[in-house]
């Protein structure tokens, strides 16, 4: 058996980046919660002023929910920005060797 080698050396930067879904779930569970606590501190039955309507607690908790969760969102993703930059400051610089390894039978047939 022959064995041909080739190696080839590259740098690359390495540094370490925050997983953006989890931010983003994150945020969107607490705009879940902030709509929960919103529906319940202002518990009250009265007619809206405007409309002379009144809206079940589960309806101004639908409405809580279409405004908390993409704000909840929206703040998550921009807390994953400023852990993506700030880890950018600490990217270091390494080298990687390529090795390829081939092995061929020197027996012809």
């Amino acid at each position: 058996m022959i064995e041909h080698s080739e190696s080839h050396v590259e740098s690359a930067e390495l540094r370490r980046s925050p997983r953006f879904g989890v931010f983003f779930a994150v945020g969107a569970a607490v705009g879940l919660l902030a709509a929960l606590i919103l529906t319940f501190a202002f518990g009250g039955t009265a007619a809206s002023p405007s409309t002379g309507v009144t809206y079940s607690t589960t309806q101004v908790f639908g409405f809580l929910l279409l405004v908390c969760v993409p704000v909840g969102l929206a703040l998550g993703a921009a807390v994953a920005l400023i852990f993506d930059r700030s880890s950018r400051r600490r990217t270091r610089t390494v080298q990687i060797t390529h090795e390829t390894v081939r092995e061929e039978d020197g027996q012809t047939g």
